[in-house]
């Protein structure tokens, strides 16, 4: 196929997504291709536990179910292309389930599904070899309580299903945005080493990837949509054959697209910015810059890249024990003394038990305490005088047992507590299973993806790559400039957007000056000590910073700053996602005058 440019709908950034965006992009997006992301770390441990307990499930039902069964008709009327890699661990049993309606329906539609990601019994076996933690260098847990393993396939087999004929594509573990960068190579035709255009069309994919993110939604001026969020619009891709594209929504839905809520998505969990490692490609988007062409219309052109690495991203999940957490209300003077009160008279109840029976003592307790402004740390400006408050108690243990045991000694204290106990949220929690990363890189050879239309896959080919060299990249130049005469500090948040995320136990925080000249003063203020310091009672790890001129943007790689990130942490902001409202109030000093403009 070859087009000059194609309209992308992204109708799904989650498991659990509204499925409001397929018929709202069906009715006014004049789309060729509706793409829908459902996977993360997390999800897919979930639908591997759904698979051991039911091997025709394991995959997105509600996508089947919610999302193609009542919109078919029109796709297949519009004669629209469905990728999404709702598949999960069962792709197959997805695929055989999306035939099953198509007949259903009585529809002539191709359906292909994408294998190969799951290596799981591979790992396991140790025909992969023992690969180490792609981070800290840690061995990989026992076998037997590895519950998935996928490697992050790419687009290029995508493209070859569609060159094949399919109308609707379903794989496992891809990466997020290759559903649209797979659309992109068929459609235009690129090659695997024309990687500024890969970049690009991996670029428009990590746009759209989110949903309503590119659109209004989580955006720092959130009143700027605030208003007209029931009726969000979700984000269309118009890309164009050198790569470029637009990103616009349908006309009369809510929200916006503009520089703001663009930038904040692009700069929205991508770590190094140069370096950013996909299957397909690696890419650069330091010089990447972002411009309004009109209402609801923002261009987006600059993405570079450099040749695919020659391994692929492996995810496994595996059990760590178990963690119960609750949300305990108090109102009242001294009010987070006295939750503190509550929550150690249970631990030390349940700790009494623990020891008659020889049983290990908790692996972590946390106790957060919002109202406080705990997520803030230092800069705390409430403190413990806070009347009424919440605390959020959790804990793990090897044991579920230990885990029940606590939480019962906590529910039986609840007469004997400091006055000011007003609720007790959900009554006793089940202890739930810790799920951790490993994370781990393999040769991309040993992972062959297959097509399988009807039952009978199809290997694709699958070149071998090269060796990214992060050090061989030149670095942009550090844009620090010191203000002269009077400076009066104003609230980062006056000067730029930001938006935060995860990946494992990492965060990022992306900061993106609102214009121009702000930049140079929110890069003085905001280094890597800087940002380290102000979330010291968070961040275990080192934080590296990031320039990305063509933004005037910053990205913050803050390591082991979660708790173990995911299922595996016990925090209240388990996923980074507040870390940039934190930032936002980062004192920046910029000259008297500015200020004064500002207020």
């Amino acid at each position: 196929m070859s087009s000059d440019r194609i309209r992308v709908g992204g109708a799904s950034g989650y498991w659990g997504e509204s499925d409001m965006a397929t018929p709202q992009l069906l009715a006014g997006g004049k789309l060729d291709y509706l793409v829908f992301d459902y996977l993360a770390e997390i999800t897919m441990s979930i639908m591997a536990r759904a698979r051991a307990a039911d091997p025709n499930k394991g995959y997105a039902l509600d996508f089947v179910s919610a999302v193609l069964k009542p919109n078919l008709v029109e796709i297949a009327k519009q004669d629209v292309t469905v990728i999404s890699n709702a598949g999960g661990v069962n792709p197959q049993a997805c695929g055989a389930a999306i035939r099953e309606l198509v007949k259903e329906l009585g529809l002539d539609l191709k359906v292909a599904v994408i294998t190969g990601d799951d290596v799981l019994a591979r790992l396991k076996s140790g025909e992969l070899g023992i690969p180490t933690e792609m981070f800290s260098g840690d061995a990989p847990p026992p076998a037997d309580k590895l519950m998935s393993a996928n490697a992050y396939l790419g687009a290029f087999p995508i493209a070859e299903a569609l060159q094949q004929g399919a109308d609707i594509v379903v794989t496992g573990r891809c990466v997020d945005s290759a559903v649209t960068l797979g659309a992109c190579i068929h459609a235009f035709g690129w090659k695997a080493d024309e990687w500024d255009k890969l970049s690009a069309g991996s670029l428009a994919g990590h746009v759209i990837e989110c949903g309503p993110q590119a659109t209004g939604g989580n955006f720092t001026d959130w009143r700027d949509v605030a208003d007209t969020i029931a009726e969000i619009g979700y984000p269309i891709a118009e890309i164009s054959a050198d790569g470029t594209f637009i990103c616009t929504k349908p006309e009369g839905t809510g929200g916006r697209v503009s520089v703001g809520t663009v930038s904040e998505q692009i700069v929205y969990e991508i770590g190094d910015p140069q370096a950013y490692l996909l299957p397909d490609v690696v890419c650069d988007f330091a010089d990447v810059s972002v411009t309004q062409e009109g209402p609801d219309r923002v261009r987006v052109i600059g993405a570079k890249g450099y040749p695919a690495p020659d391994t692929f991203k492996v995810s496994a999940t595996f059990m760590d024990g178990f963690k119960g957490q609750m949300l305990i209300t108090f109102t009242g003077f001294e009010a987070a003394d006295k939750v503190k009160a509550f929550t150690n008279g249970a631990l030390a109840r349940a700790r009494k038990k623990l020891h008659a029976l020889n049983e290990p003592d908790f692996e972590e307790v946390s106790l957060e305490i919002l109202g406080t402004e705990t997520q803030y740390g230092s800069a705390s400006k409430i403190g413990d005088g806070a009347r009424e408050i919440v605390g959020k108690f959790a804990v793990k243990h090897v044991d579920q047992r230990a885990v029940g045991l606590l939480f019962k000694e906590l529910m039986g204290l609840a007469l004997a507590t400091p006055a000011g106990l007003s609720g007790i949220g959900g009554g006793t929690p089940k202890p739930s299973p810790v799920v951790r990363l490993f994370s781990c890189t393999i040769p991309r050879t040993d992972v062959p993806a297959s097509i399988d239309f009807d039952g009978v896959p199809q290997p694709t080919p699958n070149t071998p790559g090269q060796t990214f060299n992060p050090s061989s990249l030149t670095r942009p130049a550090e844009p620090a400039q010191n203000p002269d005469g009077e400076t009066v500090d104003v609230p980062l948040i006056k000067l730029a957007w930001g938006r935060s995320g995860d990946k494992g136990n990492k965060s990022n925080i992306g900061i993106v000056a609102r214009k121009a000249d702000y930049f140079p003063y929110i890069a003085n203020a905001l280094t890597s000590g800087s940002v380290r310091g102000r979330f010291a009672h968070f961040v275990e790890g080192d934080v590296e910073r990031f320039v990305m001129p063509g933004m005037n943007a910053l990205n913050f790689l803050m390591h082991d700053a979660l708790g173990g990130g995911g299922i595996a942490s016990l925090r209240n902001d388990s996923q980074g996602k507040a870390y940039a409202q934190i930032l936002l109030d980062y004192p920046i000093p910029v000259p008297a005058k500015l200020a004064e403009e500002l207020t």
